[in-house]
C-alpha cells in the first residue's frame, strides 16, 4: 500500500466568482508556490482563472 506522504488536498476557487469548484491534490515538496489554473466555472458559464484556497482535509 502506498503511503500519503507530501501529497495534500486543496481547493481551486474561481477569481471571478469565487466559488470552490475543484479539489485537487499537490505535492508540497515539488510544487512550492500556489496554483493558478485556467478552469472551466459552472456558476460563470465560461473558462476563468482559478486560483489556490487553504488546504481541506
Amino acid at each position: 500500500m502506498a503511503k500519503k506522504g507530501s501529497r495534500i488536498l486543496i481547493g481551486l476557487m474561481c477569481e471571478v466568482c469565487k466559488s470552490l469548484n475543484y479539489v485537487v491534490t499537490k505535492n508540497k515538496i515539488n510544487t512550492t508556490a500556489s496554483l493558478k489554473l485556467k478552469k472551466y466555472c459552472r456558476k460563470c458559464k465560461k473558462h476563468t482563472q482559478h486560483k489556490e484556497t487553504k488546504k481541506l482535509d
